[in-house]
């Protein structure tokens, strides 16, 4: 098919996934090394000298000692992973915040490199690279027509801070061939990838995931919004696994008046610790909506779980995924690390979150968010598996549950929102994000999408052509994708937020995207009646 020859590679993994990855008690979660001296240490030990000196065949110890680790961790709990050492820089570029290169997206068209995103903020963007310029030569090094594979491409492009690399780039507008020397350097990976006002008194943020840099963009982010005189605050935590654990508090701490108990974090040893409120949070009377589904762990539901059992605000969504255990990454040399589960926490009344789990069926676990489809749970929240002994109460008597996820105290049925459904699925699958990297850059004189303001204040242009041009390309994919009165508005709502994604910035692209959100919707909806 035609799409096997459009290939999406990136400098970085601007999603990188980073499964339900919780820190605990600080951001560097790092150990030293152990020691030998432990017995079964020392057997492995022995066995290894063995196999590389007495056995009959060469063997490759390296892979021997990775399948053995692997299978040690399996039989943990289903957070506890090993992480090979090419997985451990992307893994820390995206808990970091930042990476260090060029800062762009691109695609493969007809084995040419063409942008198809510049990234916010980074050294392409200042050096004036655009969307739909190719990549023809880097530092005399021809890129095109070699088939080159997705990691040759990135360890030609990226490389150490302050270092130059030198771009012929191809511009269909001008129909010209153009010189950047671009001067790498960091590239930010926002973890609050919107922050705007929805009305006169209501702010809205998304946080994606917890990394180093999360708080200090939400302060950014609840300040600029303060300054706009907020009353109000939807913060949206959908789709968000988790991260480090010190964010999330800190977070928190900005809703709640002093004295309140944050979290409860108990280690292997059963010594507790609990987080307790300062008093000096920046949005500690507003009232507060956050926004919860099926994806969202860790130390999102830190977040949501301090909210409600101190009954400071509203949580809204769908029941989060259930995840109460608590990791730290610890090295095991040569670059390899393990992220291991250390502790368990528990939301201010003492309940633990945490979904059951049996080590031997790590599918199983995670398939468990699936099948609440089949439960019929997402259409109706009686559905919601109740365990009776698990029963808490918050400060107001309020009734709260333990033992597998936060159900919220507004639920969003998956009925409520099919056009929000349809809007995910085509987001998640790319096909929006591909065809409409295609369609404006064959269309590159027509689409003239420049400016900003416009652009998103006003409806989306050329309509039935973009929709005549997706149902061509459906058909020249063999996707099978009808176009309905139903699924109009979110189709053409979807490539909106795209072009706006691909020609402007992230924060537009959600902006546009809430426009139909019936989750933004159903906040603003109680916020006016409150």
């Amino acid at each position: 098919m035609k799409r096997n020859t459009f290939f999406l590679f990136l400098i970085v993994l601007l999603s990188i996934a980073i499964g339900y990855l919780f820190g605990s008690h600080q951001n560097a979660l790092i150990r030293p090394e152990i020691d030998g001296s432990h017995p079964s240490i020392s057997k492995l030990n022995q066995l290894m000298t063995y196999l590389t000196r007495d056995y009959v065949d060469k063997i490759n110890a390296d892979s021997l000692v990775r399948e053995v680790i692997e299978d040690i961790v399996a039989e943990l709990d289903p957070h506890s992973v090993y992480i090979p050492a090419v997985e451990s820089e992307s893994l820390s570029e995206s808990m970091q915040g930042n990476f260090e290169g060029i800062g762009v997206q691109f695609r493969m068209v007809q084995d040419t490199i063409a942008v198809s995103r510049v990234m916010e903020g980074g050294p392409s963007e200042r050096a004036g690279l655009k969307a739909g310029d190719r990549i023809l030569m880097a530092d005399q090094d021809t890129l095109y027509s070699k088939n080159l594979q997705s990691n040759q491409i990135v360890s030609r492009l990226k490389g150490s801070a302050a270092t130059t690399v030198q771009l012929k780039v191809f511009r269909k507008l001008q129909d010209s061939i153009l010189t950047f020397d671009i001067v790498r350097g960091p590239v930010p990976l926002p973890s609050v990838s919107a922050s705007y006002l929805i009305n006169n008194t209501t702010g809205y943020i998304k946080i994606n995931r917890f990394s180093q840099t999360t708080y200090i963009e939400f302060q950014e982010a609840i300040k600029g919004l303060i300054d706009q005189e907020i009353k109000d605050l939807i913060l949206d935590l959908r789709g968000n696994p988790g991260g480090y654990l010190l964010p999330a508090k800190q977070i928190a701490d900005d809703f709640l008046e002093a004295s309140k108990p944050i979290v409860i974090v108990e280690g292997n040893n059963g010594k507790r610790e609990q987080t307790i409120s300062s008093g000096s949070g920046l949005f500690e009377k507003g009232s507060l909506f956050v926004l919860v589904d099926e994806d969202s762990a860790s130390a999102s539901e830190v977040i949501a779980g301090a909210i409600q059992d101190n009954d400071r605000g509203w949580i809204m969504g769908r029941r989060t995924f259930g995840k109460g255990l608590v990791q730290q990454q610890m090295p095991l040399g040569q670059g390899d690390q393990v992220r291991l589960t250390t502790a368990r926490y528990y939301t201010p009344t003492g309940r633990s979150i945490q979904r059951p789990y049996d080590s031997s069926s790590r599918e199983d676990y995670y398939a468990e968010v699936q099948k609440r489809y089949q439960s019929g749970e997402m259409e109706d929240p009686t559905k919601i598996p109740v365990n009776d002994s698990l029963v808490f109460k918050t400060p107001k008597g309020r009734i709260v549950y333990g033992g597998g996820g936060i159900t919220p105290d507004i639920y969003i049925s998956n009925e409520d929102d099919p056009q929000t459904a349809w809007s995910r699925y085509l987001i998640a699958s790319n096909l929006i994000d591909l065809f409409v990297f295609l369609e404006l850059d064959k269309n590159f004189k027509k689409y003239d999408f420049t400016n900003a303001p416009r652009f998103f204040n006003e409806e989306l242009p050329f309509q039935e052509e973009f929709l005549e041009a997706f149902k061509t390309f459906c058909k020249d994919y063999s996707i099978p994708i009808e176009i309905t009165s139903e699924n109009k508005k979110s189709i053409l709502n979807s490539i909106k937020a795209v072009i706006a994604l691909q020609r402007f910035n992230e924060n537009m692209y959600i902006r546009i995207l809430n426009q139909t959100d019936p989750f933004i919707h159903r906040a603003l909806e109680e916020i006016k009646s409150r």
